[in-house]
């Protein structure tokens, strides 16, 4: 296999067949040792979550298939941590794109003055940020990826389409067992002509509450696969 790319939370090798292996690690996204899957650089580690967010993702992305979603998804090896999946190009140097259903984080850390922490998006709030530690991953509009030649409206349509549907049926499935998902955070790719879901739907991506407390990583994943 060679490796090409190093991620924050995963790494990317180039298998035989064409397709690729995504090798999870137990880094997590923070702030001076605390989770929160809003920032954009490592800030703790954590013994095992890199199983656990596999493992968590392969019970997302069967879900999608079973609601007829395509993704990236092939198969995985969770004593190894690993996944493999269709290639896809990522958009410009990639692109996250994040589902608000509630205010919260890096949203109230922006536009604070205009709404209150907790506020419920009724239909969801989709944002686009690039994938740029260096720049603090800055937000861009569907007409920015337009005139900067990284995706089209057509394209930009579709990802938002498959992020509200997507997002639902998680958040569905989360309140299935007492769960309140905030927010979530995906990257997508284009595969042929396809636009599809790729990376992970994984624990450390998401923002999640049990009543009024949040749930960290490992503790979501052992609510959502001890079913």
């Amino acid at each position: 296999m060679k490796k090409v790319y190093v991620g924050k939370t995963k790494d990317v090798y180039s298998l035989d067949n064409g397709n690729v292996l995504l090798k999870f690690k137990d880094d997590c996204t923070g702030k001076d040792g605390v989770f929160d899957p809003g920032e954009n650089s490592i800030g703790l580690t954590i013994e095992g979550i890199g199983k656990a967010n596999l493992e968590t993702s392969i019970h997302f992305f069967e879900l999608l298939k079973e609601k007829g979603i395509k993704t990236h998804f092939v198969s995985a090896n969770v004593e190894e941590a690993t996944m493999e999946a269709l290639p896809a190009k990522v958009f410009g140097h990639g692109l996250e794109v994040i589902c608000r259903l509630v205010a919260t984080g890096s949203f109230i850390r922006r536009y604070g003055e205009y709404i209150e922490n907790g506020t419920r998006f009724e239909n969801g709030y989709v944002e686009c940020t690039f994938k740029n530690d260096a720049l603090g991953d800055p937000l861009v509009t569907k007409e920015g990826l337009e005139v900067l030649g990284i995706m089209s409206p057509e394209m930009f349509e579709s990802m938002k389409e498959q992020t509200l549907k997507i997002t639902k049926i998680v958040a569905d499935d989360l309140k299935s067992i007492g769960l309140d998902l905030w927010d979530i955070k995906f990257e997508f790719g284009y595969h042929g002509d396809e636009v599809i879901l790729i990376d992970e739907i994984a624990s450390g991506n998401m923002r999640v509450y049990q009543g009024d407390k949040i749930v960290d990583p490992v503790e979501l994943t052992k609510l959502i696969l001890k079913r």
